[in-house]
């Protein structure tokens, strides 16, 4: 009698996106997104009127606008976000035909729905799951979302599987070296920059303050990137972005970066934003379109963004390598 594979279902999961650049969908999305706590912090009753008094009535159509900027038949990041796991799940394949793989892609809010993913596995009885958040900093407010609902379905289990979380990979050599070649490849046809300016998209003060490790993280990413690309520290700089409302951020901020060194007679200025595996909203229209504006309105001359890594080879390698060591001790147990 001939044994069944084990069964291995890999989750690849990003932050989410709506359903289409309008403003009722926008809605939906914001309203699953900011009520959150691991998102939001304000306690939960005064966030909700806030929320439902002043956000989201007056902010889904400013940012479906937005969307509407960087939209083609689908959202950027769900576009990407299946091209990376199709050639993901090909490469693993191919040095995997003991398991029985499933890769799937999913969201922590919006479509595909990690819920529902993990509602469905319930049927599948699968043997290990294998969750992999597209986060290269770990974040209470990215990461930890994706945790949670794992956490949250595990309780409802009687047959738990196995499991492993890949929580990140800020420093990995793959995925510096992927990142330094994105921004090689990238000046070889526009040539370099006076500054590069690595943006992350930054958390409030308080999170950090109380600590969650992201920006610190950012800050390792950042430095490491400087060092395989033989940058001084007067050729790059590091940023954090995308603040909403009126609390402290991360600094220092990005679009201030910007204007400062405009204003400074700083003439070209290039922008790499690593802690996005996968372009969006907040780097297609924040960091392309809004900051280009405000760089050469203060009298930059020369603002360009580099694109995330995406379905990049190198990137896809990145991504199937850290798969591949959580396969190889799953081989490990089962062989044991």
């Amino acid at each position: 009698m001939s044994l069944s594979k084990p069964k291995v279902l890999i989750i690849v999961a990003n932050l989410g996106t709506p359903d289409a650049p309008t403003a009722p969908a926008v809605r939906a999305f914001l309203k699953q997104f900011l009520s959150d706590q691991r998102v939001i912090e304000i306690p939960k009753f005064l966030w909700a009127i806030i929320l439902n008094l002043f956000v989201l009535p007056f902010r889904p159509k400013r940012v479906a606008e937005a969307y509407a900027q960087v939209w083609s038949n689908d959202s950027p990041m769900r576009e990407i976000l299946l091209q990376q796991v199709a050639q993901t799940q090909q490469t693993l394949e191919h040095s995997n035909t003991n398991f029985d793989l499933s890769i799937v892609p999913a969201m922590t809010y919006g479509q595909p729905s990690i819920d529902a993913i993990l509602k469905d596995a319930e049927t599948q009885q699968f043997d290990h799951i294998i969750l992999f958040p597209l986060f290269p900093q770990y974040s209470a407010t990215s990461t930890a979302p994706l945790f949670d609902a794992l956490a949250k379905w595990l309780l409802k289990q009687r047959n738990i599987p196995g499991l492993s979380l890949i929580r990140d990979y800020y420093q990995h050599p793959l995925y510096i070296q992927a990142l330094a070649n994105s921004v090689r490849d990238y000046q070889q046809l526009h040539g370099q920059p006076t500054k590069l300016l690595m943006s992350f998209h930054g958390i409030p003060q308080p999170y950090a303050d109380k600590g969650d490790p992201y920006a610190d993280r950012c800050r390792i990413t950042a430095a490491k990137v400087a060092q395989a690309l033989g940058l001084s520290d007067e050729q790059w700089a590091i940023s954090f972005q995308s603040r909403f409302g009126k609390q402290e951020w991360v600094k220092p901020y990005t679009d201030q970066i910007l204007k400062e060194w405009a204003e400074q007679g700083i003439q070209s200025v290039q922008v790499l934003s690593p802690a996005f595996s996968a372009d969006c909203l907040e780097t297609l229209e924040e960091l392309a379109i809004q900051n280009a504006e405000l760089f050469l309105n203060s009298g930059g001359q020369q603002y360009a963004y580099i694109p995330a890594l995406n379905s990049r080879s190198d990137h896809i390698d990145l991504l199937a390598h850290l798969l591949e060591a959580q396969l190889d001790a799953l081989k490990s147990q089962l062989q044991a």
